[in-house]
């Protein structure tokens, strides 16, 4: 595909369609303003909520599971609701804790492949599911799930800077989950592995090496970095030469994918080494796939040309714009 097609399939993706539904959510509740300064972090549109408690964060958030899904693959749709939470816990810079869900089901033999799933991945990752709610008379079955975390020091959406660099991490040691766009690394992944590679977000985010992350979500790679600059209000440019990918996948394919690990960092020039070489040394993909830069606009690079993909300053994404929050994020280190 050309560029210029490329980024015609981008804009008409089903992902990127989802995640601008979020902006009229939030303006219809209000949410993304100052007005909880004293118990949030940071505004609404981060991978989770984040709590000041003690010396660190309390991590709170959901994710529910779409219906052609839990009707085609039952059980990894319950696996992937608890994966895809525990990925934003540690897209954060935290580590999880627990679970609970809550599903509907007509009668209980429907939920039962789900709940399986959900079961195998509380094991494999060593989260617990310590509760939820259920309703077995239902039309049809739908799953929600949320998850508790915590975290010391924290990755943001909100704290990419300018002049900083956009590096990709990605475990290549999946396949597709056909027909869809999940790349899926995990669910035959051995479970020690799995929970170090998960880890090494939070440690990263420990040592002072980054502040701002955020996992690759259904909106797909350029979609997740429309959201982390979004949020951080800046732009980027990515070089889709430089992605890591599988050989034998094309590239317009790799674009939209939905990973079971997979992490954009924006950092500090200084640290793009160390950063790489953390992931690299559990066998994890990472490259310096582009720049944050201080334009508001979302640029691909592809054999010497550069398209832009969306200007955040014409068209808001996931966050109305009189809704984007105003407070810097102030990051510790240690």
């Amino acid at each position: 595909m050309t560029l210029d097609e490329i980024v015609a399939k981008l804009r008409a993706g089903r992902g990127v369609a989802h995640k601008t539904d979020i902006a009229p959510m939030l303006a219809a509740l209000g949410a993304g303003s100052n007005d909880n300064a004293d118990s949030a972090v940071m505004a609404a549109g981060d991978d989770c909520a984040a709590i000041p408690d003690g010396d660190g964060y309390l991590l709170f958030a959901a994710e529910g599971m779409v219906s052609d899904l839990i009707e085609a693959m039952p059980w990894f749709a319950g696996y992937c609701s608890v994966l895809v939470n525990v990925s934003d816990v540690c897209a954060m810079g935290g580590r999880p804790i627990a679970v609970v869900d809550v599903i509907w089901s007509d009668g209980v033999e429907p939920a039962a492949p789900v709940l399986e799933g959900m079961a195998a991945a509380a094991r494999q990752l060593g989260v617990p599911i310590v509760g939820g709610h259920s309703n077995a008379r239902s039309e049809r079955t739908q799953l929600a799930v949320a998850i508790l975390g915590r975290a010391k020091y924290l990755l943001s959406s909100f704290a990419a800077r300018a002049g900083e660099k956009l590096l990709m991490a990605v475990d290549l040691r999946g396949a597709f989950v056909e027909p869809y766009p999940y790349w899926n690394a995990a669910t035959e992944a051995p479970a020690q592995r799995l929970r170090g590679d998960l880890a090494v977000l939070a440690e990263l985010a420990e040592s002072g090496l980054c502040a701002a992350a955020k996992d690759i979500s259904m909106a797909g790679i350029a979609g997740t970095a429309m959201m982390l600059a979004e949020c951080s209000r800046v732009g980027v440019c990515i070089d889709l030469d430089r992605l890591p990918k599988p050989a034998d996948v094309p590239l317009a394919r790799w674009l939209e994918i939905f990973p079971s690990y997979g992490y954009l960092l924006s950092v500090r020039d200084e640290h793009v080494d160390a950063v790489i070489a953390r992931f690299q040394a559990r066998n994890i993909a990472c490259a310096q796939i582009g720049e944050i830069h201080g334009e508001p606009s979302i640029d691909l690079q592809l054999g010497g040309e550069t398209r832009s993909v969306w200007r955040l300053d014409a068209q808001p994404f996931i966050v109305p714009a009189d809704r984007r929050a105003t407070r810097a994020f102030e990051q510790s280190t240690v």
